[in-house]
């Protein structure tokens, strides 16, 4: 949810839902419990009155106002953690970050992560643009997806990157294990991408509310139960290649989110990895392209699919 002062008026399909779940239905990431929290500390009013409670239900017509009030970052201390680094200069670098590992610290995560790695190797060298939680970040994976990132140095090195992602210019290709065997051999997914309407923690095909999301997928090997496809994105929405891909009936080997819920011990989460990463510098002009080899638990989950499709 973004910190500020929003304000909404009641319309009919709306009417009688609590006053809660109008807000989480409203603001994009906030969930009920966050409304419930903002309500309770008087930041929420109605027609310029208290709210009067989380249970309070909306009319038609109503105004309602909202004050989310700025967000205290995760605290981001330096620590001595290995970083597989593809590339490096002053401006920017590209790494390899490893399945389990969190991008930036969050509450509940505040150690071990990309940005904790990267405050110890860089010191004061980097971006700031996004605050001092997430220096340097331009764009993230998930926590158990691998793969490719860039890294920004300097607000200049982070601004271009930034425009480039949403010029939809940076080229990102993704390998990834998906349930079941696809009709087609290739084929383009274009569905909007927003907060599930039933499970704010999730994301989903969301006509109403979703953000446009384009995702092109291929299949590279298909085997007794499983499709090996590759992903390419032209947007970046939360959780994109996992939602497309469920969406059209294939979600992604070990993903108990989007996916069956039964543990593929192999994996420990979604089988998709970042392999790479195309831009173009943002000093030099140069186009720069990276490639990564499939990570171990990447290749000897092919290695299983492989011996058991000939069975």
């Amino acid at each position: 949810m973004t910190p500020g002062s929003y304000s909404f008026t009641v319309e009919k399909q709306d009417e009688g839902k609590r006053i809660d779940a109008f807000l989480a239905d409203m603001v994009k990431d906030l969930t009920r419990s966050a409304a419930q929290q903002l309500i309770e500390q008087g930041a929420v009013v109605i027609d310029a009155r208290p709210c009067g409670g989380k249970s309070r239900r909306v009319a038609v017509g109503e105004r309602i106002e909202l004050e989310i009030p700025p967000l205290r970052e995760a605290a981001a201390f330096p620590e001595n953690i290995p970083l597989d680094i593809v590339y490096e200069d002053e401006q920017l670098l590209v790494v390899n970050k490893p399945k389990g590992m969190v991008v930036h610290p969050a509450p509940g995560n505040e150690a071990g992560t990309l940005v904790n790695a990267l405050l110890y190797h860089c010191r004061d060298g980097l971006s700031g643009i996004n605050g001092t939680a997430r220096p340097g970040i331009v764009h993230r994976i998930d926590k158990d997806t691998s793969g490719l990132l860039a890294v920004a140095k300097t607000d200049e090195a982070h601004l271009s990157l930034a425009q480039q992602l949403a010029r939809h210019d940076m080229q990102r290709a993704y390998r990834a294990v998906v349930y079941g065997a696809l009709k087609e051999d290739e084929g383009k997914i274009d569905a909007p991408i927003g907060r599930n309407p039933k499970d704010r923690k999730k994301m989903a095909v969301n006509e109403r509310c979703g953000k446009p999301a384009v995702t092109h997928y291929q299949i590279l090997r298909r085997f007794k139960n499983f499709s090996y496809i590759e992903c390419r994105l032209e947007t970046g929405r939360t959780h994109q290649i996992r939602v497309h891909m469920a969406h059209i009936g294939h979600p992604l080997a070990g993903d108990a989110v989007y996916g069956p819920k039964r543990v593929i011990t192999a994996l420990q989460g979604q089988c998709l990895h970042a392999k790479s990463l195309g831009f173009v510098h943002p000093v030099t002009g140069e186009n720069m392209y990276f490639d990564s080899e499939l990570p171990v638990y990447f290749k000897n989950f092919l290695e299983t699919l492989e011996k058991e499709s000939r069975l």
